[in-house]
């Protein structure tokens, strides 16, 4: 998709462009860094779009629709087909359901082929109560104290899994709003194990070759107890379900000022580390682009990876997603800003002076140890993550080219006339 624009617009930056990677190669070359090594790191950076983030989002107090909005998963697709040729990073969509379930999902995976994409994981939803469900999920799904919700819950887990599998995605994420808004409310214990137990079911119906990502939120909607509240229960439920299961990192779910690369740290350790869902926020779950609000803990979070993967202890490697709500930027504006700051963080974490770090850690140099971070953060990557997306197809400047290619004009004038209703973001 777009590839005309793409090599227009790389032509009229071209001499620029080259001059800057040139400069940014020398600085580099100072400091013994092979820039060519660091670019194809980064020209091999993959995140997948989640379904969800392609229409405009909104709050409890309203949305404000933008111009040529997708009307259903298909014009999704083609949304994504077209960040996928700006920046050849998001190769993959993870579908959720039933907000984007396909009827026909063999020609869902057909029409997403034609477009180069496949499928991530596959988001189940029990923390909505849907048209003609039998059961509503107003105190729980999996922690149920009534057996019937909770085999209702199970139930669509599997069915999400079965349409996974037939769009060729390998792997489930199982966010839960259960908990409870008053002490009293909930059996802190039980509920618990409730839902392991249920977790267990899911887990027994994976093909094989599928993953099971547990994701943690420490409140919203339950403001007392959330059963799956931090990162050490949703490791417990990893480790009680098996080897196929593990955890994701949310980075909007978390509690203000927590050190969410301390978190990644120890899911490392632990040998748990599922995933991300890369968002940002201010005070809470905000689901704001990457990098926007906190692009040195982004940095910090991608250290993190880099350093275990040199190691050799990352195990397999994480799912990394996007999951964020676009209620005032352009939904595909919004997803190219964040893949470029999503590349930029893991380029600066490759620019690390791993030995410098490691001699001024192990002697306890404060003071080096933390300007060898600040050396690689405070480096403008810009020109080398940009030549890593021109040497693999994509464009220079994404927004720019996207803005001049008048796709968004071209896709209100046809998809005009349809309202779009987006669900509430995860």
């Amino acid at each position: 998709m777009m590839t005309e624009q793409v090599e227009q617009h790389n032509a009229s930056l071209g001499e620029a462009h080259r001059r800057d990677v040139e400069h940014l190669g020398e600085q580099l070359r100072r400091r013994k860094i092979d820039l060519e090594a660091v670019v194809a790191q980064v020209a091999a950076f993959e995140v997948a779009v989640p379904s969800w983030a392609l229409g405009t989002g909104g709050t409890r107090f309203g949305r404000y629709p933008g111009p040529g909005e997708p009307r259903d998963v298909f014009e999704k697709m083609d949304d994504i087909a077209v960040i996928q040729g700006l920046t050849r990073a998001t190769p993959r969509v993870s579908l959720h359901l039933p907000w984007d379930e396909p009827d026909n999902p063999a020609a869902l995976r057909d029409h997403a082929s034609a477009l180069g994409l496949g499928f991530d994981a596959v988001n189940s939803n029990t923390f909505q109560d849907q048209a003609n469900q039998a059961h509503s999920y107003k105190f729980g799904s999996l922690c149920h104290t009534d057996a019937a919700v909770r085999a209702q819950a199970v139930a669509h887990n599997i069915h999400v899994i079965e349409v996974g599998a037939a769009l060729g995605s390998d792997a489930l994420t199982v966010w839960l709003a259960d908990g409870s808004n008053y002490p009293g409310q909930m059996h802190l214990r039980k509920s618990f194990e409730r839902t392991l137990a249920g977790l267990q079911e899911i887990y027994a119906a994976l093909p094989d070759g599928w993953r099971l990502f547990t994701e943690h939120k420490p409140y919203e909607p339950a403001f007392y107890a959330t059963v799956v509240q931090d990162w050490g229960s949703s490791l417990l439920l990893a480790q009680g379900l098996g080897e196929q299961a593990s955890c994701l990192v949310d980075l909007g779910h978390h509690l203000p000022n927590t050190n969410v690369e301390l978190v990644v740290a120890r899911l490392v350790t632990a040998g748990k580390l599922g995933g991300f869902h890369f968002n940002d926020s201010k005070y809470g779950d905000d689901d704001l682009t990457a990098g926007s609000i906190k692009p040195y803990q982004l940095f910090l979070v991608f250290n993190e990876l880099v350093d275990a993967a040199q190691d050799g202890v990352l195990g397999a490697d994480p799912a990394y997603m996007i999951d964020q709500s676009h209620n005032l930027k352009d939904p595909v504006e919004a997803l190219l800003m964040t893949v470029d700051n999503l590349q930029q963080a893991y380029a600066k974490a490759l620019l690390v002076r791993r030995e410098a770090l490691t001699h001024a850690q192990e002697t306890n140099d404060v003071v080096m140890a933390e300007a060898v971070l600040k050396a690689a953060y405070d480096t403008d990557v810009r020109p080398l993550v940009a030549e890593a997306r021109r040497r693999s197809g994509g464009a220079l400047d994404p927004i720019a080219t996207f803005r001049a290619s008048g796709y968004r004009a071209a896709k209100a004038n046809e998809r005009a006339g349809a309202a779009y209703i987006p669900p509430q973001s995860l």
